[in-house]
């Protein structure tokens, strides 16, 4: 079901060595690419602090270093590069003497921890007294404490007692398979008890006591201790501008789990845990899932800005808006409800006179200002490309990372009077050694006339004319394809196809009525949007009507699912990660909320969950050789969908195939392992006889 989630996890690595050039884009650049990420500005203003990931092939694994380049881009250097180690959350202390970062550099169970750097020189030193695994830092305003999330550490296992004689299962009919006796000292594994709603998520697995909460650091005493009182997960601290309070977002309902309730809360920073009071009472996700923000304070410390969900029945499917609201308490003012699109990351003018975000808008994402006298809304900057994580600079300038179809992700200057440019050039030497195919806006009109928009992606040299084509459908359904850079087209192209990529219905970026216009009907109108843009393709001779395929990771595969089921004119398909029986995610995937609120409980609403899966239930119409691809450890769509349709298919003879990546999640990571999904994918389209990578 995959709400929220990328189409492909394929952006930012980096193979050692310069590939010859210029080629057509391959699988083999996917571990080229470094992706950058997390723009930070210090307080003087001259320098910004960024995140780079990168690919160690030998080593077969991804690292994150950190680097700095100067304002004027005059110069450029790597702070971190501890090979086989990663660090991430680059933050200057407000003071401008501390660069504090997390790192799981050393760390037995791969938790972070909190390390600091003197900007004056030597080495970063690892900060003790915190248990647990760092995850977010903020400074206060004194650079004297700084603001935690930390996840609480797991659980000892204890140590098992000497082997004893013990009675025989009396259920067993032979004994066991002998494992060696246990030693003294041994730890023994312990069953997995679960008493949650939701008890597994992807990544973290199954769910117990474990919370991520805030915690106040003091550098002077190495001691943390906890900023609020209560039993439940905390995110996202943001520190009043005088440093008396700290604004986080929680849920602090009965039940967590049961609903998508997170509120804006308001706690006292004193020498012990304070009981924190809701500064918001909305009951859908103030600040929650999807709006990558922080609450944002005004300078004058008298209003905080963020985000407020949609409606809570349409949970994802609803827009998220600009909202303030005071820090004394009182009522918020929704300051973009009329908009219709989605807004995040707010940001406050230094005058405190407007607030700067990032809006999601029909294929792109632009910046811009909303005045707080509830004047309308201006453009900052805006164009075919993409801006995100604008981070304050000076004289009201901001750092921010752009991408376009031609140009992976790099941080930017944005200047007061709306100039770009380019600071950081991660990828500069890359772009010399390869040939990228032109990404081109389209329209095209569905069957019951509705316009959809999407891209079209043709071959780099080659006449856009009767060319094999490849329907490549995004993630989410909750999200969009837009003009930021995208690998797998790149990659496609490269090989010789066209690539039409539609923003169907369901999808965000076009206003709440077209999101949700595939509510509780996750095949509906998404199948007619897709096909038209195929159909248009077709029709302008672009795409060869007898070369058609089809492909996409999570809902992207799910949309897959729907479209063999609808259609029969594709000749391979790829479904990625995808779920085709919808009864099958009840209870074994992380989306019991979503279910339940947009599908309703099987046994009450079973008409539509058998309409949503019906791809499963009438595999019988499936003509296309498919191949199913699922890490083994996903528990956003778990392997057992995958599994399901691969049997079906098999059962009625339609050519299919299942690659299974083991210790791989929803969104897959291993460098070689996205290089061999790319290559099967390939090789399945070019109709070997059997699912293995192109040579």
């Amino acid at each position: 079901m995959m709400k929220r989630l990328t189409v492909l996890m394929l952006s930012g690595w980096l193979l050692a060595g310069a590939a010859p050039g210029p080629h057509p884009v391959t699988s083999d650049d996917i571990a080229r690419i470094k992706g950058v990420r997390d723009p930070q500005v210090d307080p003087s203003g001259t320098w910004v602090a960024y995140a780079v990931q990168s690919t160690d092939v030998a080593a077969d694994k991804q690292e994150t270093h950190l680097w700095m380049t100067r304002w004027d881009g005059s110069r450029t250097v790597q702070i971190t590069s501890r090979k086989g180690e990663s660090e991430s959350n680059p933050r200057f202390s407000p003071d401008g003497q501390w660069l504090a970062f997390t790192s799981s550099r050393g760390e037995d169970k791969g938790d972070s921890a909190l390390w600091l750097l003197d900007r004056a020189g030597g080495e970063a030193t690892k900060l003790p007294g915190i248990k647990g695994s760092v995850d977010d830092l903020v400074w206060s305003p004194d650079a004297k404490t700084l603001a935690l999330v930390v996840t609480d550490p797991e659980p000892e296992d204890k140590p098992a007692k000497p082997a004893a004689d013990k009675p025989a299962d009396p259920d067993a009919d032979k004994p066991a398979d002998a494992a060696p006796p246990a030693k003294a000292g041994d730890k023994k594994p312990k069953p997995i008890v679960i008493d949650r709603f939701q008890f597994k998520a992807d990544s973290s697995g199954y769910l117990g006591k474990q919370r991520s909460r805030v915690w106040l650091y003091d550098l002077a005493t190495r001691k943390a201790r906890r900023l609020a009182t209560g039993d439940f997960d905390e995110e996202l601290p943001a520190w009043s501008p005088d440093g008396k309070s700290i604004v986080f977002v929680s849920n602090r309902t009965a039940d967590p789990d049961r609903n998508y309730d997170t509120n804006l809360f308001l706690a006292t920073v004193n020498d012990t845990a304070t009981e924190p009071h809701a500064l918001t009472t909305f009951p859908g996700d103030d600040n929650g899932r999807g709006s990558g923000s922080y609450p944002a304070w005004s300078p004058d410390g008298k209003s905080i800005a963020y985000i407020q969900g949609g409606p809570v029945a349409l949970i994802g499917y609803g827009v998220r808006t600009l909202a303030v609201v005071p820090a004394s308490g009182g009522a918020p003012r929704i300051l973009t409800a009329s908009l219709d699109r989605n807004v995040s990351e707010p940001i406050w003018t230094s005058d405190g006179k407007a607030i700067r975000v990032t809006v999601e808008d029909d294929g792109v994402v632009r910046l811009a200002e909303v005045p707080l006298d509830g004047g309308a809304l201006r453009d900052v900057a805006s164009g075919f490309r993409v801006f995100g994580s604008p981070a304050p600079g000076p004289k009201g300038a901001l750092a921010v990372l752009v991408s376009d179809p031609a140009h992976p992700t790099e941080v930017h200057v944005l200047d007061a009077k709306g100039g770009l440019r380019q600071l950081s050039h991660q990828n500069d030497d890359w772009l010399k050694t390869v040939t990228l195919a032109p990404v081109a806006r389209a329209s095209f009109t569905s069957k019951d006339g509705t316009e959809v928009h999407g891209f079209v992606v043709t071959p780099p040299g080659k006449p856009a004319t009767r060319l094999p084509t490849i329907l490549y459908n995004h993630g989410g359904p909750q999200a969009q394809f837009d003009a930021g850079f995208s690998i797998v087209w790149q990659i496609f192209a490269g090989q010789g196809y066209a690539v039409v990529s539609t923003n169907p219905r369901g999808g965000t970026g076009r206003g709440e009525a077209y999101a949700k216009a595939l509510y509780a009907d996750w095949g509906g109108p998404a199948v007619p949007d897709a096909l038209a843009g195929i159909d248009d393709a077709v029709a302008r001779g672009i795409a060869d009507p007898e070369r058609l395929y089809v492909g996409g990771w999570s809902y992207g595969g799910m949309l897959t699912n729907y479209l063999i089921a609808s259609d029969t004119r594709f000749k391979a398909a790829v479904s990625g990660a995808s779920i085709a029986n919808v009864l099958a995610g009840y209870g074994t995937d992380q989306y019991i909320r979503d279910y339940e609120v947009e599908l309703g409980r099987p046994w009450e609403h079973m008409d539509v969950w058998l309409r949503s899966s019906y791809p499963f239930y009438h595999a019988d119409r499936i003509k296309t050789p498919t191949l199913f691809m699922a890490g083994d450890k996903d528990f956003n769509v778990p392997l057992l969908n995958s599994e399901q349709m691969y049997q079906a298919l098999s059962s009625l003879g339609v050519k299919s195939g299942l690659i299974i990546y083991p210790g791989e999640h929803h969104g897959l990571r291993r460098p070689s392992f996205l290089k061999d999904r790319m290559d099967r994918w390939l090789a399945w389209y070019a109709g070997q006889n059997a699912p293995e990578p192109a040579k």
